[in-house]
């Protein structure tokens, strides 16, 4: 059996790897991990640490065990100053690759201030281009997830803060024009939806603070909420505790789920995300399991051994 390691990965820079999307990069046929790089070992005021972010790019050429840091993606600026970049999604369609990412102008020390979901296209993952900030159903929204409907339409799920931090939606024919459907996830706040095609079903991933909201769907439309997974600490090295923003990549029967930590967190409860944090609460890790379907229900061990290899191609 060949488990994966645990974490998975950190990043040697700034050492806050959060909101991991996985995908294949074609030209280069290997597998990429991108994320937020959130600057964990940097002393600033309130939350600053987790603006002014870039995002940072990981690379394996064995099947995901070892990831080699390659700096930070170029060509994401289009406007001046130095701003933040968080949670990218990123599929690939007809050949070009569409990223929307959640962007905040500048570097606040607080959450206050509007976000927005920009999109930007690349024919290699290196360099990008900007298309456009997208008008959707506030001027905060972030965390952008995107798939295929039944019918062949795209549809994005995102956060909407102003709008109780529910996960609203938006449809779009080409990738480029997108229409707000409307809330989707109204049960509680919650954020980072991913939203998969895997066993006869589409399932949607939220982080809820409390572990992973679960909800499964035979069309994509109507959705039907099922028991957290990843809210009970585990027991691998940085992973005793609950996992976070989530991306799921499916690989024919087989389903794993890359996700963060904040290994320290639950060890020092004095602090609060609007402190000034030390060093070792701010630090995130990578981790990976793998999902199981058991009697219709999706759940993770995350301390279950699973043989781990990523094979080429991906979604």
């Amino acid at each position: 059996m060949h488990e994966p390691p645990a974490p998975l990965f950190r990043d040697p820079i700034y050492d806050g790897a959060a909101d991991p999307v996985v995908i294949w990069n074609v030209e280069e046929q290997a597998w990429w991990l991108l994320y937020t790089a959130r600057r964990a070992n940097v002393e600033l005021p309130g939350v600053a640490w987790a603006h002014g972010t870039d995002i940072g790019i990981a690379r394996s050429t064995d099947g995901g065990h070892h990831w080699l840091y390659r700096g930070t993606l170029d060509g994401l600026a289009f406007e001046r100053g130095r701003n933040t970049f968080w949670a990218p999604e990123i599929i690939r369609h007809e050949g070009t690759y569409h990223m929307y990412v959640s962007y905040v102008p500048g570097v606040p020390h607080d959450w206050s201030g509007p976000r927005s979901i920009v999109h930007l296209t690349s024919a290699n993952l290196w360099d990008w281009q900007y298309q456009s900030t997208l008008a959707l159903s506030s001027n905060r929204v972030i965390d952008a997830a995107v798939h295929r409907l039944p019918s062949g339409a795209w549809r994005m799920w995102y956060k909407d803060e102003v709008n109780h931090s529910h996960t609203y939606a938006a449809d779009s024919d080409d990738l480029y024009h997108w229409t707000v459907r409307g809330p989707i996830i109204t049960d509680r706040p919650h954020e980072g939806p991913n939203v998969f095609f895997w066993q006869q079903s589409y399932w949607m991933i939220t982080d809820v603070w409390q572990g992973l909201g679960v909800y499964r769907s035979d069309d994509a439309e109507h959705w039907q909420q099922q028991a957290n997974i990843l809210e009970t600490p585990g027991q691998r090295r940085d992973d005793g505790v609950i996992g976070g923003h989530a991306d799921i990549e499916v690989q024919g029967e087989r389903a794993f789920i890359f996700y963060f930590t904040h290994p320290d967190w639950d060890r020092t409860r004095q602090y609060g995300m609007d402190d000034n944090q030390p060093y070792h609460v701010k630090r995130t890790s990578i981790q990976v399991a793998e999902l199981e379907l058991r009697e219709g229900l999706l759940v993770c061990d995350r301390d279950k051994p699973f043989d781990f290899t990523l094979q080429p191609g991906g979604r």
